[in-house]
């Protein structure tokens, strides 16, 4: 299985039918449509090191403590579908992963903007000092 600049062997994929909720009527109490996918971040030889944890990073709460990385696909009817599903999911998040966040350039403010910020607090302070207590004597 590929994600453009990322291969991953299928051995280290288990998949898992299991019962689901939702369409299907009384044959979802009968037959196991939904796909549990597990894929073991922590022991993957096909993942670089920094693409395994910004993949940690990314997948969040469906990773559990053994590093086991948890997709659940019931949104179709067949067991197939659903299997083709979850292994879309994976390939996605690891093709997410593989790619190096964007470094941030600083940015400077113009000139025109440091003079129009000033001005603004010049007239905000003045307004503000009008305020003050009023004496007897006015």
């Amino acid at each position: 299985m590929n994600a453009k600049s990322v291969t991953i062997h299928p051995e280290e994929i288990q998949v898992d039918f299991i019962r689901a909720s939702g369409p299907g009527g009384q044959n979802v109490n009968k037959v196991a449509t939904a796909v549990q996918l597990r894929f073991n971040v922590f022991n993957s030889q096909s993942l670089k090191p920094e693409v395994r944890q910004r993949l940690l990073r990314i997948a969040g709460k469906r990773v559990n403590a053994e590093g086991d990385l948890i997709i659940e696909a019931r949104r179709f009817r067949q067991q197939q579908r659903n299997r083709e599903d979850a292994v879309q999911r994976l390939l996605l998040l690891v093709e997410k992963a593989s790619r190096p966040p964007k470094v941030r350039l600083k940015s400077h403010p113009t000139i025109s903007s440091k003079i129009k910020r000033l001005n603004n607090k010049k007239k905000h302070a003045a307004i503000k000092k009008l305020r003050g207590q009023v004496s007897m004597e006015e």
